[in-house]
């Protein structure tokens, strides 16, 4: 069983547009509302796997019924804590014209000072009443967490022999990594911000000399072998960079039609998760290639659909 926590919740609205201009009245020909955040993503692709899986989130504000409702018609298990914290909303315009994906985010609120003591109670208490095998941290925390929070998780999940995967960047990870997390999976540009800053420019990053390729390689091996995790970095529809301590792959990604690319690296997650349990079920090793070509595989299903987070 799965243990999923994301503490940015989110209320995702889709808008289709044949085109958009800018400095003008731009009318959606299609709106929809789903419920989102990676860490929902994440559950809802394990779900329509046939996995269980519990996702442990703050909630508050006048959208919080709606948000569980939501879950509930997606068969998701939620457990939650009152953060009186008003749920974000973030929106997608999908443009058919130039088949654009464009994403528009809101920062979170704060989070009220007593939510991080509530929240790791509850947290303490599904460790203790449930059998879990994989916990996934996913996303950025709202504000008003500490930055002890997710290394305190990490280490409650390591006591208990819990597989960890984290899918963030920055001191969040920074601070997890003496816990020796099993996969860290940021998606390349967060890994370069996070360890290579320096191979940022223009708030992007380009992989497209040796030199650079060999930077992140060594990057990516020295985490790996330094915390004794394995390192998976996707990049979109681009190859992916992996190591597994002593071992560095990289794999190739076939493109394929994309209608909404967001939730594409959450399903990849949920593959890469889904294919570990089974690993650890038949008591065999990790096959770190066989999980993130279910990863894959799941990204794909994902970019294919206009719904984040599903690959169904």
């Amino acid at each position: 069983m799965f243990l999923t926590v994301c503490l940015n919740p989110t209320l995702q609205k889709t808008l289709r547009f044949s085109s958009i201009f800018p400095d003008t009245v731009n009318r959606a020909g299609s709106h929809k509302l789903f419920v989102s955040g990676k860490g929902i993503n994440v559950t809802r692709v394990l779900t329509q796997l046939g996995k269980k899986a519990v996702h442990l989130t703050q909630l508050g504000g006048n959208f919080r019924q709606l948000f569980l409702s939501l879950c509930e018609n997606d068969e998701l298990c939620v457990e939650w804590i009152e953060s009186n914290s008003q749920i974000r909303f973030c929106y997608t315009l999908l443009t058919a014209n130039d088949n654009a994906v464009t994403e528009l985010i809101e920062e979170s609120d704060s989070v009220a000072h007593e939510t991080e003591q509530l929240l790791m109670e509850k947290f303490n208490a599904l460790l203790q009443t449930q059998r879990f095998s994989i916990l996934i941290i996913s996303g950025t925390k709202a504000a008003g967490f500490s930055d002890n929070v997710f290394p305190m998780m990490a280490e409650k999940a390591k006591e208990k022999g819990i597989r960890i995967i984290l899918d963030f960047r920055g001191n969040d990870l920074l601070n997890c990594l003496k816990h020796e997390p099993d996969i860290i999976k940021p998606n390349l540009f967060e890994f370069a911000s996070t360890f290579a800053p320096e191979l940022i420019k223009d708030n992007d990053i380009l992989i497209n000399d040796e030199k650079t390729k060999e930077k992140i390689k060594s990057a990516v091996m020295d985490i790996s072998q330094k915390y004794r995790c394995s390192v998976i970095l996707t990049n979109g529809s681009r190859n992916i960079f992996a190591a597994d301590k002593n071992d560095f792959y990289q794999i190739d990604v076939t493109p394929v039609k994309t209608v909404n690319s967001i939730g594409c690296g959450d399903a990849f997650t949920a593959g890469l998760a889904s294919a570990l349990e089974e690993n650890m079920s038949a008591s065999q090793p990790l096959n770190l290639k066989a999980a993130i070509s279910e990863g894959i595989r799941c990204g794909a299903l994902n970019a294919g659909l206009e719904k984040p987070g599903v690959i169904k």
